[in-house]
């Protein structure tokens, strides 16, 4: 075992751990902070398997931005910042499915591939990525953006109720005026 193979398990060790204090954490800040620490050491995972790109897309668009976004969003709706009750829900059936699934599923991939080594491509470059994603990957790229606007635009409407109100009192409105002239049309 390698310098890098101990690096690579001991990251992804801080990520699993910092993932399961997202989830199991009461505090919602201090979850905020784990997803931190959990996106990170994912970054130092992608910076082990030579893949640097990545790496600094996930450090500035999930940790930069993703996170930052929502402590603020946290901090700054009336959200409980302290210990909620709200987050002390008994997930033991939840957790025992879900790790048997994820137990059940390393023991499937363990006997599939039998700890056969499999030869990889030379590291991705930013060029090569440029060239994978605008030459085979066009559809789904675009498919992609598409959804990430609706998700933009659903969470917009869904963050401002007084959208649609405003266009149904518009028409209220105009249906008033033109029921309340003289000699009106209707």
């Amino acid at each position: 075992m390698t310098g890098a193979d101990v690096l690579l398990l001991a990251l992804g060790a801080v990520a699993v751990g910092a993932g399961v204090l997202v989830v199991t954490t009461k505090h919602l800040v201090r979850a905020g902070l784990y997803l931190v620490v959990c996106l990170g050491a994912l970054a130092g995972d992608f910076l082990v398997l030579s893949a640097e790109l990545v790496a600094w897309v996930q450090v500035l668009i999930y940790v930069g931005a993703v996170v930052v976004l929502l402590l603020f969003a946290v901090m700054l709706t009336r959200a409980p910042i302290g210990a909620s009750d709200d987050l002390d829900r008994p997930g033991w059936p939840a957790a025992l499915i879900g790790g048997g699934a994820g137990l059940g599923l390393t023991v499937l991939l363990i006997d599939a591939y039998r700890w056969s080594t499999v030869t990889l491509p030379r590291a991705g470059t930013a060029e090569r990525l440029g060239e994978q994603i605008f030459q085979s990957w066009v559809l789904p790229f675009e498919v992609l953006s598409v959804l990430l606007l609706s998700a933009l635009v659903g969470a917009i409407v869904l963050s401002r109720p007084d959208i649609g109100r405003a266009a149904a009192q518009r028409d209220d409105t105009a249906a008033n005026l033109v029921d309340s002239e003289p000699g009106g049309r209707r």
